[in-house]
Formats: structure tokens, sequence, C-alpha cells
């Protein structure tokens, strides 16, 4: 069985994500050159990969509720 490739969203949604964490570690030195808006910044970047991430979440269920 192979499985469908993954819809760009899911890859846009990981390299958000992935950016997200670096922006994490040196999260010291932005909040140094940017205040309060390095953690603004971080939250936007992951929560717009989250959205990607979760935007396409595959197949439903078949079974009833």
């Amino acid at each position: 069985m192979s499985r469908p490739p993954q819809p760009p969203s899911f890859w846009i949604g990981n390299a958000l994500l992935g950016l997200s964490l670096v922006l994490l570690m040196f999260l010291g030195s932005l909040w140094e050159a940017l205040g309060a808006g390095a953690m603004v910044l971080w939250m936007a970047v992951a929560g717009v990969g989250m959205y990607f991430l979760m935007k396409d979440k595959g197949p439903g269920s078949n079974l009833p509720d």
C-alpha cells in the first residue's frame, strides 16, 4: 500500500515550526534586539506553522459516532 504524498501545506507547516524552534533557541538575543516583539514574532510563526500543519488532517473516519 502506498500512501499519497503529503500536501504542500504540511511541508510549509513543518518549515515554519522548524523556524520557530530556531527563533526559540535565539530568543535571548532576539529579546535584546526586539524586546517583547521577539515573543510576539515567535508566537506568530509557531501559530501559523500549526495552522498549516493542521490544515489537512487527512482522511476522516468512516466509523459511526
